[in-house]
């Protein structure tokens, strides 16, 4: 093993210790909160409350999923599986996805349609600002030290563009938890304010629903992703262009097609790339620069672990629009 992939593993082994310590620290936190909140709810009966007391409950045991998709997709390869495991993580993060959409989101919007329908009579709302509060100071602690390990492990790319081109499900299904926990609890705040302003109680029921709607929003672009990375997700256009050039570099290659790929985990790469060598090449030669190419691309693109280059006829079909038939 060359010390730039054995430094590469070591670096993905701290990403993973980092996750997994964003991780325990969003359960600890939605744990708590939840306890908070339910007594709060029964207290003072504000069925947002209750919502978010449902919504902090659902992050928490979402959290243990994710948990549990990572111990899994860490599993050696098999013989069934000679892949690896990888793509464990992103069932488990589609089944947390799941769960926000119907427990958190559905769950919310029914006991808040329940509410209007039959609106409780109005409590004293101090329990609900002492609650909210505290929960605001932990979902915030808990959202800065996610955005925190997003950021690191994406120095030197803007923020929206690295959240987009994110392959680790648990970081930014742990940002979009506290997102939405920050928004539904900005709601209920609301919700219990104006319903004791205003003397009408099915203003209580009415931010629930709002706050079913905001779940059941965050959980479906969740879902969007996690379905994207099962079903075969690949490189971006960008990335196959700069790999293809990476072959041509080579004074061997006389061409090369546009790379096929598949994510296999956050980490983890598939790049398969038909070459064709120049005529005159000695097997030693043919070797030697698939050695050289395989070496370029790993150094420039750590993720892509597994290479598997083949030598044959360049389709034309497969070339990237635009781009010059290579000689």
């Amino acid at each position: 093993m060359t010390r730039a992939l054995h430094a590469v593993r070591i670096n993905r082994g701290l990403q993973v210790s980092g996750t997994r310590f964003v991780v325990y620290g969003a359960i600890v936190a939605n744990f708590a909160i939840a306890v908070t909140k339910f007594i709060a709810a029964g207290i003072t009966g504000s069925s947002a409350m209750l919502s978010e007391g449902i919504h902090s409950t659902v992050d928490s045991g979402n959290g243990v999923l994710l948990l549990v998709g990572m111990r899994l997709s860490q599993r050696e390869a098999t013989p069934e599986h000679p892949f690896g495991h990888g793509k464990e993580l992103y069932f488990w993060s589609l089944m947390v996805a799941v769960l926000i959409f119907g427990l958190g989101g559905g769950i919310s919007a029914y006991e808040g349609v329940l509410h209007m329908l039959h609106p409780p009579p109005l409590r004293d709302p101090t329990w609900n600002y002492i609650v909210l509060a505290a929960a605001g100071v932990f979902e915030t602690g808990s959202f800065v030290i996610a955005l925190r390990h997003f950021l690191k492990a994406n120095r030197g790319s803007p923020f929206w563009r690295s959240l987009g081109s994110s392959k680790d499900p648990t970081t930014y299904t742990v940002l979009a938890e506290d997102a939405a926990a920050l928004g539904g609890l900005a709601v209920a705040a609301i919700g219990v304010y104006l319903s004791h302003r205003l003397e009408m109680p099915i203003v209580d029921g009415a931010a629930s629903v709002v706050i079913g709607l905001l779940l059941a929003g965050v959980a479906v672009l969740l879902i969007r992703e996690s379905r994207g990375l099962l079903i075969g997700e690949g490189v971006t256009p960008e990335t196959a262009l700069a790999i293809r050039r990476i072959a041509l570099r080579n004074p061997r290659v006389r061409a090369a097609d546009t790379p096929l790929s598949m994510y296999l985990g956050p980490d983890e790469i598939l790049v398969t790339l038909d070459v064709d060598f120049e005529r005159d090449s000695s097997a030693d030669e043919i070797v030697a620069a698939v050695a050289d190419v395989e070496h370029e691309i790993r150094l420039s693109y750590p993720s892509i672990n597994r290479i598997y280059i083949e030598a044959g006829s360049i389709r034309e079909a497969t070339r990237l629009p635009g781009q010059p038939e290579t000689a």
